[in-house]
């Protein structure tokens, strides 16, 4: 019995983030909808437009190669995989073996890859446009994401995730350095505004041309391929928010397998994901776009705050 634990709750976290990554996009659009004196779409309606795509006929332009059709695929499948290495709502993760921090990065980076050369493939104007402006914020978010982990990684001696996160959660989110970590969950915030195409990065929302970045790279998509991409951005957004409230705020999260640890441990990782998505749909609502030149500045201010959030602790610790 105790052999079908590990597989049942990888199942569990696999339909976990399947499930909740639409319900999440949709509640940042209905809080915004609320702020802007709308009444908006219903919560829901993410599902609905999955299940619409995927019942459409993809449009496939004829000067596209095997990547313009292979990249959904990759896409979904590595931001499902990163997924996966993390905990989300046990310490320990079955597949904590496979990786740590940095096969996390490299797989959302791997994501990242592929929807930059499926912009570039179809030959499109936007699409090319869309694909140089996301290699700029890749280039300049997954160093600042790596350092603001890191900093954790060092009070937990080790770079595995579960670790980090166990160890956290058995301290009760104590932390030796508080000046370190608040900056380092400043940057990862940061980070995950810009690698999910939040607002002031981008506006996911909009379909302007000359403002867009992840939506210019999916203008030729339709279909099923678009469901694909369209879903794994949800996933990508769920991963970094569980990302924030694991890794800097792992209260509650079970530090065992019995079954009432578990259930409070869903409970409470429910609630705090979704007073984050809450968090992000009122920053939404009271800032614009940025301009495409003060996103490097402002990814530059994620990397110092990283950066120093390294140094506060060693000074802090000698």
């Amino acid at each position: 019995m105790q052999s079908f634990i590990p597989i049942v709750l990888v199942v569990v976290q696999l339909a976990l983030l399947l499930a909740l990554s639409p319900f999440v996009v949709g509640l940042i659009r209905k809080v915004k909808a609320r702020l802007q004196c709308r009444r908006g779409a219903s919560l829901f309606q993410p599902y609905a437009d999955l299940a619409k795509l995927f019942r459409k006929q993809p449009v496939i332009s004829s000067t596209t190669s095997w990547i313009f059709t292979a990249a959904p695929y990759i896409v979904f499948a590595s931001t499902v995989a990163a997924g996966l290495l993390m905990p989300v709502f046990v310490s320990h993760t079955p597949l904590n073996f496979a990786g740590n921090i940095i096969a996390l990065v490299y797989l959302l980076a791997l994501g990242t890859f592929f929807l930059i050369l499926a912009g570039l493939d179809a030959g499109s104007a936007f699409g090319g446009m869309g694909s140089s402006r996301e290699a700029i914020v890749a280039t300049l978010a997954e160093p600042a994401m790596m350092l603001s982990i890191l900093s954790i990684a060092l009070t937990a001696g080790s770079t595995n995730l579960s670790t980090i996160v166990h160890q956290s959660a058995l301290m009760e989110g104590v932390v030796v350095a508080p000046p370190a970590h608040l900056m380092a969950l400043a940057a990862l915030f940061i980070v995950t505004l810009a690698e999910t195409g939040r607002v002031p990065v981008d506006n996911p929302a909009t379909h302007l041309e000359l403002t867009m970045i992840h939506e210019a790279m999916l203008l030729e998509y339709s279909g099923r391929y678009l469901a694909l991409m369209e879903w794994a951005a949800g996933i990508k957004l769920l991963v970094f928010l569980t990302l924030i409230v694991n890794v800097f705020a792992p209260w509650g999260i079970a530090t065992s397998l019995a079954p009432s640890a578990i259930a409070v441990g869903l409970l409470v990782y429910l609630g705090k994901v979704a007073a984050l998505a809450l968090v992000i749909g009122v920053i939404e609502s009271m800032f614009a776009k940025l301009r495409l030149f003060r996103v490097p500045e402002m990814l530059g201010a994620a990397f110092i705050l990283s950066l120093l959030a390294l140094v506060f602790f060693y000074t802090l610790k000698g």
